[in-house]
């Protein structure tokens, strides 16, 4: 079955459920992970996959999403045991600016 490209997709279960076409960067989550840092700025332009990359670390390490290992299955994070064992281990708190609109 051909992928399609989820234009406008923000939630990384909803991409993943469609099946739509997606460049995996599961590898900010260990980078990120192993950067310890206390403080973490992502700045990008517009439309540059902030939310759904804030989506993606949300459901991999939300207590809410545990066991949803079918979301990682075949991308590069899932590879490693050690994150594997990660998954679904953290209470998290999301908030998300992305569609507040002001002038």
């Amino acid at each position: 079955m051909a992928r399609t490209v989820g234009i406008g997709h923000q939630d990384f279960e909803e991409i993943r459920g469609l099946n739509n076409f997606y460049i995996d960067k599961t590898l900010f989550i260990k980078e990120w992970w192993e950067n310890k840092d206390k403080v973490t700025l992502i700045t990008r332009p517009r439309r540059f996959g902030k939310t759904l990359n804030m989506s993606m670390l949300e459901q991999f390490f939300s207590v809410k999403y545990a066991g949803r290992q079918d979301l990682f299955e075949g991308l590069e994070i899932w590879e490693n045991e050690k994150y594997r064992n990660l998954q679904g281990t953290y209470p998290v708190i999301n908030f998300s600016f992305a569609n507040i609109k002001e002038r």
